[in-house]
């Protein structure tokens, strides 16, 4: 899990965004509007983060369609400490 975290959170230009998606959902699980809400960010944006955050298993949603909810997977709460480890490099 752990190079997943690196590759999808460090290894790229979209890496910041993904943290503020992660740490968002931390606090509790949101749907796409809600999280473009309230990161200021363009929902199409929300949308391809979220895709790739549930490519890699780092979350999961509720269900397919357009109010579907998600949360952080339990793989990814599993080795939580290193994704914060990893989203305090990126976002400093």
């Amino acid at each position: 899990m752990e190079p997943v975290l690196w590759q999808v959170l460090a290894g790229t230009r979209g890496g910041p965004n993904r943290a503020r998606i992660l740490r968002a959902l931390d606090e509790r699980p949101r749907n796409r509007n809600q999280l473009a809400d309230e990161l200021d960010l363009d929902y199409k944006t929300i949308e391809h983060h979220l895709e790739v955050l549930e490519d890699n298993g780092i979350v999961e949603s509720t269900e397919s369609d357009y109010g579907a909810v998600y949360l952080i997977t339990d793989r990814t709460r599993h080795h939580w400490e290193k994704a914060t480890e990893i989203m305090e490099e990126v976002q400093s």
